[in-house]
């Protein structure tokens, strides 16, 4: 267990960034938020470094995988198949990590036996990591 301090719960058990997140959730579900102009704005809000980290993110799905719709999710940049998120961008910042996650929801086809990541911390991006990027949302989408 480590000694890092958890961000504290409320008396429901959600931290305020899970309550703030469900909170967005459901303005998209209302307002029907899945706009390619949402997410550039989402990323326009972010901080340093996670605003460089998702700009680049989203320029490597966009161009490894153009048939992805991006749309927000959960507050967080993401894209979707038919409707279903694939991968999604989480800042650093939102949950006070010291990373930010890029991640793959199980519609990703990126099996590979019986067990295998689903996420990936990010701290910064080497023309290695976009390539390994570009190459996980090429087979996430099959």
């Amino acid at each position: 267990m480590s000694d890092a301090k958890q961000p504290a719960k409320n008396s429901d058990g959600f931290t305020e960034a899970e309550r703030s997140a469900m909170k967005q959730r459901a303005k998209e579900l209302k307002k029907g938020a899945d706009k390619e102009s949402d997410v550039l704005a989402k990323i326009a809000e972010m901080s340093e470094p996670d605003r460089a980290l998702a700009e680049r993110i989203h320029a490597l799905v966009k161009a490894a995988a153009p048939n992805l719709t991006p749309k927000l999710w959960y507050g967080m940049p993401s894209y979707a198949k038919d409707g279903k998120i694939v991968c999604f961008f989480q800042t650093a910042e939102k949950f006070k990590a010291r990373y930010a996650t890029l991640g793959f929801n199980d519609i990703a086809a990126l099996d590979d036996g019986t067990m295998w990541p689903t996420a990936f911390a990010l701290t910064t991006l080497t023309p290695e990591d976009e390539a390994r990027i570009t190459d996980l949302v090429k087979r996430a989408v099959g």
